[in-house]
């Protein structure tokens, strides 16, 4: 029989807040039970601190990354051969540009390729530049970030400041109302990276535990208390409500790790494509997809 919460790493030493707890625990939990699956290992316990919901949530993401990870899709690109030959300037809206990108680096099958089962997608060197989630979220996690959206729907001006300030949209009353309601769904990403990038994951966990106590430290207003409810490894939430988004390349992303997308909606048939890899994926809501922004691919959906 496994457990599932095995001690970070020493080097980790994790700021004890109600979110970051749950978010450990449910990280812990989901990679075991992929390793377990993997390997044929004993059942997995959860931990008395994940509520049904969120249990149940990770399963259902488990099962999924168990299932990508036994459909590995091939590249004949080499992702670090293609980065240098990337530039700020490469923002994927010139034609020319991006086929001449693809002529020198070739994904290595003719025409696009439409992914709709679960997959992991491998450039020459076998590293995994993208994992493909459909069906990742269940339909009470869909639920909770439809209702998480609704409060954050007033469209609040950004700030610049020096030191690390709660974004606008956490400033008012609604701040821990908000921050619970994505509180579970934020833990289920940063569990799905806790098997996919473990690195960047305990990055992530560090870097909050080291603001929380840079928060206490300098008191700096208002960040204790929203650091609470702040379930997420990432330190930035996005919302993209485009019905349509134009083929782009993200330089803002950080080369050597993933950024998360996931869709929740009523509709159907959507596709999200990546056209210097020539795939297709299909985007209905449930679906997520993880992948090196910066230097892998363009996008669009």
């Amino acid at each position: 029989m496994n457990g599932s919460s095995p001690s970070p790493p020493d080097s980790i030493n994790i700021w004890r807040t109600w979110a970051l707890t749950v978010t450990y625990e449910a990280g812990e939990y989901t990679e075991q039970k992929f390793k377990a699956e993997k390997t044929g290992g004993g059942p997995v316990i959860p931990s008395p601190n994940l509520d049904t919901d969120l249990v149940m949530a990770c399963d259902r993401l488990a099962d999924v990354l168990i299932k990508a990870s036994k459909n590995p899709i091939q590249m004949q690109m080499d992702i670090a051969r293609y980065s240098k030959l990337i530039s700020p300037k490469d923002t994927g809206h010139n034609e020319n540009r991006e086929a001449r990108l693809l002529e020198r680096c070739p994904p290595g099958h003719e025409g696009k390729r439409l992914v709709d089962e679960p997959a992991i997608i491998l450039d020459a060197s076998g590293a995994i530049i993208a994992w493909y989630l459909p069906d990742a979220l269940t339909d009470t996690t869909q639920k909770e970030i439809r209702e998480a959206t609704d409060l954050l729907a007033p469209s609040l001006e950004k700030s610049n400041v020096s030191d690390p300030e709660v974004s606008a949209s956490l400033k008012g009353p609604s701040c821990e109302n908000i921050l619970k309601a994505i509180a579970r769904p934020a833990a289920i990403a940063s569990a799905a990276l806790r098997v996919m990038h473990p690195e960047q994951y305990w990055a992530g966990l560090r870097t909050l535990s080291n603001l929380g106590n840079i928060a206490v430290s300098k008191d700096l207003p208002q960040m204790p208390e929203a650091l609470q409810y702040w379930a997420s490894v990432f330190n930035t939430l996005s919302i993209i409500s485009n019905r349509e988004t134009p083929h782009h390349r993200d330089h803002m992303s950080i080369a050597e790790c993933f950024d998360i997308l996931t869709t929740v909606g009523d509709y159907s048939n959507a596709r999200m494509t990546m056209p210097n890899l020539q795939l297709e994926f299909k985007y209905n809501s449930g679906c997520m997809i993880a992948f090196f922004r910066k230097d892998c691919e363009t996008w669009s959906v």
